[in-house]
């Protein structure tokens, strides 16, 4: 297996900004207290972490889905991550995955089976387990 790293750089106080930058170069990308929690331009650890467990569920899907026999042409997946104020302090409560499939020789019963097992167990999924509530919407195309 391999080490995989990103890395942050922030410059001033609360009212300062960073950089986001990942090993492989993929992503350079500025972030902020405004692309946090103002809406403003830039990204955000929580949009990254919901953009990597997108990633890695749909990979695991996708594998799952051709061991099973059945030919994928395309999943479309989009993980929510939603952070409030627990105790004072901002903590992400629940994320949300909903996943659409165009896939040929399965049942709706069984893709619906594999997207719940890729929920529970891809490697993203199994990190996030602190998360209090982590729910899926499946559906195939």
């Amino acid at each position: 297996m391999a080490d995989h790293a990103g890395k942050a750089v922030w410059n001033g106080d609360q009212k300062g900004s960073g950089t986001l930058t990942t090993q492989s170069g993929a992503l350079n990308a500025p972030y902020s207290v405004g692309s946090r929690f103002e809406g403003k331009q830039g990204t955000n650890p929580e949009e990254l972490v919901g953009a990597a467990h997108a990633g890695c569920y749909t990979m695991f899907l996708a594998i799952q889905l051709s061991k099973a026999g059945a030919q994928v042409q395309q999943l479309n997946t989009e993980s929510k991550v939603t952070m409030d104020t627990v105790d004072g302090k901002p903590k992400v409560t629940k994320i949300h995955v909903t996943t659409e499939g165009q896939v040929t020789g399965i049942s709706p019963e069984d893709f619906q089976k594999h997207a719940e097992d890729a929920k529970l167990n891809c490697p993203i999924s199994q990190l996030l387990q602190a998360v209090p509530e982590m729910t899926l919407s499946a559906s195939l195309k």
